[in-house]
Order: structure tokens, then C-alpha cells, then sequence
């Protein structure tokens, strides 16, 4: 079996071992967090919402000023050799560009500079059987990240910070809460389900939007599920019918538990509900429609 560090990567035009891939000291993104990155699933080794991931990546530099290393077709030309040099049928691919390397010094280097791109690829495997059956569990935290969190930013201590405080409490996600408003997940979009209808808190510059948004849209009118943009109060979250969390790895996957208690009411507290039984079947229709 391949190890990982036995993976082929990508290091600035280059395609190598994981564990021969080094950068200098000075890289910004090492210094200062300085860059941006992006990760997009690969079913049967075909990428899964590749326009929206591309979309989120352009985003993310036009707003921290970081010039595109490549064109559409470079990245699909990058994504693909490293498909084709690691073996596993479903990966994720994670790339990151920084401000490249230069002097310590907090204003943006001379343009000369030439961005660090960096990628690698990682197996992974879909949420299935006992989780999907359980669900996860989550636990409220204050939002006190900072107020860019729409750049997806490799500045991720904020992130890494409220993860820890969830697990540290015995639950798998953060479901925070910025004014009293629920914002996201360290690492996952949050959705509330409410009398039948999907909610999820309005596109700002307090979330990272995530490809599954434009997604869920099109999963909710397939499954007959009216979609709701608008701020959603923790009392709606503590009293939610459902609670759902999204990511590129993650799938669709229930919260059944939140600060201990079961999500939920009655019969179905703690469990599974129907509104994420139907977006989980259409998300399945829709992989394999993209990924044949």
C-alpha cells in the first residue's frame, strides 16, 4: 500500500515524492499565513462541483490580492496529473498558493515575487454505515474568528482553536455563533431544518461559503425542499427539527447531538431525520451523475 508520504505532489512546476517536497523558511505562507487554499473531492477519480471549487478559488485571491498562478485549464491539467499518480478511485485534492518567499516584512513583497503552489493528493473515504446511521455531534462556541472568513485563508488557527474546544467537550464540529446569529462549523457549513424547510444563515463576509450551497439549492428543489437564506437565532438551532453539516469530505451528514442533548423531538430526537434522508439520496444522484 502507498504511503503517504510516498505520494506524488506538486511544488512550483514541479511533481515529486510528498516527503522530498520542501519550502524555505521565509515563504509567506509559512511566516504569515499568507495565502490561500482550496480542496476539491474526486469520485472514481473525477472531480465533483470543479466550476464552483474554481469559482471559490478566484474569490479567495481577488480578495487577498494574490494573482492566479494558472488558468482554468492549468489547474484541471495540475488536478489531473495528480490523479493519474496516485492509485485510490475517490481522492480529495488540496492546493494552496502563498505570496511566495521574501524578506519578513508585512507589506506585500515586489510583484517579481513568484507565488509558492503547492498540491497534494489524499484518499478519502465518504461518510457511510455507523456514521451516517448516528449522526455526529455538535457544540455551541462564540465566533470570535476574524471578519474575513468568506477568504478561505491557510490562516486557520481560529478554526483549529474552536475544533479542539468542540472535541474537548466530545463533539466531532463547532457550531458557532457570531451577535447570537449561527454562522458555520469549523469545517462545515451548518443547516436547521424547521417545520419541513432547509435554513442556513445569509452569504457575508462572517462564512466561508461553501461549494455545497449552490449544491443544496439544486438537491432541495430536486428533493421538493424549500431552501431559506436568512440569520438564524441560536434559540432556532437549540429547538431545530434537523441539523445538517456539509463539506467537500464530509458529504451530507446529520448532527443527532448537540451540547449533549438529542437534536430534535419525540420519536426522531436524536436521530436521523427525513429532510437529510432526501438531500442525502439526491446528493448520491448527483455524484454519480458527475462522476460516471
Amino acid at each position: 500500500m502507498q504511503s503517504m508520504w510516498d505520494s506524488t505532489c506538486y511544488l512550483n512546476g514541479s511533481y515529486l515524492p510528498l516527503s522530498e517536497a520542501k519550502i524555505s523558511v521565509l515563504d509567506r505562507g509559512f511566516i504569515f499565513g499568507d495565502g490561500v487554499y482550496e480542496v476539491v473531492p474526486l469520485y472514481k477519480r473525477q472531480p465533483f462541483e470543479w466550476t464552483g471549487h474554481l469559482a471559490r478559488l478566484k474569490r479567495s485571491l481577488d480578495a487577498v490580492q494574490l494573482q492566479n498562478p494558472f488558468s482554468d485549464e492549468g489547474w484541471r491539467n495540475l488536478v489531473q496529473a495528480l490523479v493519474d499518480a496516485n492509485p485510490a478511485e475517490n481522492q480529495f485534492i488540496y492546493w494552496q498558493i502563498t505570496r511566495g518567499v521574501a524578506k519578513r516584512d508585512q507589506g506585500f513583497p515586489d510583484a517579481s515575487v513568484p507565488p509558492t503552489v503547492f498540491a497534494m493528493s489524499t484518499p478519502f473515504t465518504p461518510p457511510a454505515g455507523e456514521l451516517l446511521a448516528r449522526g455526529v455531534a455538535g457544540y455551541t462556541t462564540q465566533d470570535n474568528r476574524w471578519q474575513r472568513c468568506d477568504v478561505k485563508s491557510i490562516s486557520l488557527l481560529g478554526n483549529v482553536l474552536k475544533r479542539q474546544e468542540a472535541q474537548e467537550h466530545g463533539a466531532a464540529e463547532a457550531v458557532m455563533f457570531r451577535d447570537g446569529f449561527l454562522t458555520e462549523g469549523a469545517a462545515a457549513n451548518l443547516w436547521v431544518v424547521q417545520n419541513g424547510c432547509l435554513l442556513c444563515p445569509p452569504r457575508d463576509h462572517h462564512i466561508l461559503t461553501g461549494i455545497r450551497v449552490g449544491l443544496m439549492h439544486r438537491l432541495c428543489a430536486a428533493a421538493g425542499i424549500t431552501l431559506l437564506e436568512r440569520p438564524i437565532s441560536k434559540a432556532e438551532v437549540l429547538a431545530a427539527d434537523e441539523i445538517l453539516l456539509t463539506s467537500a469530505t464530509k458529504e451530507v451528514l446529520p448532527m443527532t447531538v448537540l451540547n449533549d442533548a438529542p437534536v430534535g423531538r419525540g420519536e426522531r430526537a436524536g436521530k436521523p431525520g427525513p429532510a437529510w434522508a432526501a438531500l442525502f439520496e439526491q446528493y448520491q444522484l448527483e455524484k454519480a451523475r458527475q462522476c460516471p
